[in-house]
């Protein structure tokens, strides 16, 4: 029970971790996977995909296809909505740390 309910919360914190490389720059699941290890997230293709899929269809990223060596990669970005998003979850995760910290 107790792990069904972190990884829920932790969804969340990892749409707004991939919005936030989504707006520094294009990238691939490949290296976010890597990213959200260094963070402790312990993410599989398996889960990392369809969240990404997801992520996509509600208009947050969209995605871009680019051959690199003969090999088609995935580049995903931040869309006006995801900024928008972004934007409010930052202000509202910020206004939870500063109260939750004291």
């Amino acid at each position: 029970m107790k792990d069904q309910i972190l990884r829920k919360f932790f969804l969340g914190f990892i749409q707004i971790h991939i919005l936030h490389h989504a707006k520094k720059e294009p990238f691939y699941g490949a290296w976010m996977i890597e990213e959200l290890k260094e963070h402790g997230y312990n993410m599989s293709p398996g889960t990392l995909y369809p969240l990404l899929h997801s992520m996509e269809a509600k208009g947050v990223i969209e995605k871009e296809e680019k051959t690199i060596e003969g090999r088609v990669r995935k580049y995903y970005t931040i869309t006006t909505l995801g900024n928008e998003i972004l934007e409010e979850a930052t202000t509202k995760a910020y206004e939870l740390f500063k109260e939750i910290s004291h």
